[in-house]
């Protein structure tokens, strides 16, 4: 049944296992060790984590792992090397990996006159080349700190569970969006606090705990299959730079959380004794500026 027209509105989607269908932290590890920054032995856990991911999902312990060794792994990372590592690979890797079902649904979300929006824990240099492919109006995503062209291993805004709700609640504010009349559509338990915060919550490909939960309360609930090449499904999808939410200024020049196979890969297998290390978010969500490949930031 197609979607009632709305008037200021917008549709968020989580990106993994939601519009694509693995992990963008865990689909850049071979031109990431082609690029010198991970070793052979990262790339092949990442593979394992890859499909220890797509069986089970991640945890709220998992994804606290996951942050905290991204932050000791990039420290020191060229920004410009890794953007540009990103732009060459993108659509190799991840316009084969976009459900037909979520290029539908954004299809028919935007014919209604909704935004498109991604909220993803991802880092901002994968997730805004993404929204570019499949036409999102904004991107929110993780943050790093940046000085002098590289990583400090800081994070500057880490945007998972309860952040994310943080970010609609500003976009409905700065946007006008009425959240009771948006929509939301996420795979994760971790999500939940995000698919609150509309009016209209879907399930998409739910783990255990989020399929409870949408059964309990009686919420829709979808089931994703078929990945495609995006652009030879939708010629016409927009390929603009995709604009982010506005962001409060920080001291120091911030960049972003990027897409680290080998960091997600270390995580479920070798990382679980690490020690975590607390992170405070930054009042500031997602950068002012749209995302450009190549532009320091």
């Amino acid at each position: 049944m197609p979607l009632a027209p709305a008037g200021r509105s917008a549709v968020f989607f989580d990106l993994d296992k939601t519009v694509i269908a693995k992990s963008s932290t865990l689909a850049f590890g071979k031109p990431f060790y082609q690029g010198g920054l991970i070793n052979r032995r990262a790339v092949l856990k990442s593979s394992y984590a890859q499909f220890v991911y797509l069986v089970s999902g991640a945890d709220d312990d998992q994804m606290d792992r996951m942050r905290s060794y991204l932050k000791k792994l990039c420290a020191g990372w060229d920004v410009e090397q890794v953007r540009e590592i990103v732009a060459e690979t993108l659509h190799d890797l991840i316009d084969p990996l976009i459900y037909d079902e979520a290029a539908a649904l954004i299809e028919e979300h935007r014919a209604a006159g909704r935004d498109v929006v991604l909220v993803s824990s991802s880092g901002e240099e994968v997730v805004a080349p993404i929204g570019a492919m499949v036409g999102a109006d904004r991107v929110a995503a993780t943050r790093m700190v940046v000085e002098d062209g590289r990583y400090t291993g800081d994070i500057a805004f880490y945007n998972y569970g309860a952040a994310k709700a943080e970010v609609l609640r500003e976009l409905g504010a700065s946007c006008g969006y009425d959240l009771a009349d948006c929509y939301a559509y996420s795979d994760s338990t971790t999500d939940l606090p995000m698919l609150e915060a509309v009016g209209h919550p879907t399930a998409v490909n739910p783990d255990r705990g989020l399929r409870r939960i949408a059964t309990e309360r009686g919420w829709p609930v979808r089931e994703f299959a078929r990945p495609v090449h995006l652009r030879s499904r939708i010629p016409r999808v927009a390929r603009a730079r995709v604009p982010a939410m506005p962001a409060a200024p920080t001291p120091a020049a911030t960049g972003t959380a990027v897409g680290v196979a080998a960091a997600a890969g270390l995580v479920w297998l070798a990382a679980r004794h690490l020690p975590r290390i607390p992170v405070q978010a930054s009042p500031g969500l997602v950068r002012k500026t749209p995302f450009e490949p190549g532009r320091k930031t």
